[in-house]
């Protein structure tokens, strides 16, 4: 932890060099990621549910997903950043260092840009749980703080193949993109809105729903499966089969001879 907080320091003395820039990039993106915010609010206006989830009910969806992705983001864009690293031969040098290399790849690159959509993802949160219409409970609220905690690892995990599968193609792969920005537009609604088949894929293949569906039906007091409460915790297993996948790569990784 000691070095991570090294890495950050540096990163962010780095970025903070042009003030102007940093501050207005990261407004920026807090505007783009506003205009989401209004898209969702606007769509309730012009109905008052979708699929009998309310604007509040939805609204905890909603931020637990943005805040998560803005975290994910912004502590893991080195993964984003890793066909980079690949191609130049810069993960040659990173193999003959004494530090892990996924930890490597993980502080290589801090994106502070994506502060603007935290900030935004904090905010949401915060009017998420004082509007919420229940009852909180230790309980519920803990739910809720491992709905956040299973969203950071959803998004780093794809991150980690996103990277992982650079080994074999040395270009990351775009696609990828549909779980990673696909899912924190598909994940601002409870996903049961998409369809039971949609629904099934994202608890069987994809565990998004047991990060914000199956969770939040418990926190709403509705109608749940029995593991409903703990459906996070799925993540933790996702999250192992990327960093296995990762070092099936780092194992069969051939240089590029940049």
């Amino acid at each position: 932890m000691n070095l991570y907080i090294k890495f950050f320091i540096i990163h962010f003395k780095s970025a903070i060099q042009y003030k102007t820039s940093f501050i207005l990039t990261i407004l920026g993106q807090f505007l783009i990621s506003f205009s989401s915010f209004l898209a969702f609010y606007f769509m309730f206006l012009r109905f008052n549910k979708v699929s009998g989830f309310s604007f509040n009910d939805c609204m905890l969806s909603f931020s637990v997903i943005l805040l998560s992705y803005g975290i994910s983001e912004s502590i893991s864009y080195g993964f984003k950043y890793f066909p980079i690293i690949l191609s130049t031969g810069e993960f040659d040098r990173i193999m003959l260092r004494p530090v892990n290399e996924l930890f490597s790849v993980f502080v290589s690159k801090i994106e502070f840009s994506s502060i603007g959509k935290m900030c935004q993802g904090i905010l949401i949160t915060v009017y998420a749980v004082s509007e919420f219409q229940g009852i909180w409970t230790i309980s519920k609220l803990a739910v809720y703080m491992l709905m956040i905690f299973s969203g950071i690892l959803y998004f780093v995990g794809f991150y980690i193949l996103y990277a992982s599968f650079c080994f074999f193609t040395i270009e990351g792969l775009e696609f990828m993109n549909i779980f990673t920005d696909g899912g924190r537009e598909f994940g601002k609604y409870p996903l049961v809105i998409y369809g039971d088949k949609i629904l099934k894929f994202f608890t069987y293949a994809i565990p998004l729903a047991c990060v914000q569906y199956y969770p939040l039906l418990y926190i709403l007091n509705r109608p749940a499966p029995l593991l409903a409460p703990v459906a996070p915790l799925a993540l933790i297993v996702f999250f192992l089969i990327c960093i296995w996948v990762w070092k099936f790569g780092v194992k069969n990784y051939k240089s590029t001879g940049s």
